[in-house]
């Protein structure tokens, strides 16, 4: 059977209370794991922005948007990853079909 791949979009907010170093850390940590488990892989930082409501008392999160190719079972496995992971204050991850 052909392994089925599919796009896959992923935005993620950092605490902003995380700092510099362990943002980008956590930007290269995330990026790593999907060049592992997929191609095409593809980071864009939009930065500090100001979030639509408060996630725990804090009204400004650190936004980036992360697109790959991988199979179906690697985004479970990155979405567990990111709720575990201290610093990560939302995740979504999207299917965009092949």
């Amino acid at each position: 059977m052909a392994k089925v791949s599919a796009n896959y979009e992923v935005v993620y907010i950092i605490d902003p209370a995380q700092g510099e170093e362990n943002t980008a850390a956590l930007v290269a940590k995330f990026k790593t794991l999907a060049e592992q488990n997929g191609s095409a892989v593809e980071v864009e930082e939009w930065g500090s922005r100001k979030l639509a409501y408060p996630i725990n008392y804090k009204t400004e999160g650190y936004y980036v948007l992360m697109t790959f190719t991988s199979e179906p079972s690697f985004p479970k496995e990155l979405d567990r990853v990111l709720r575990i992971t201290d610093g990560i204050m939302r995740s979504l991850i999207v299917c965009k079909g092949e």
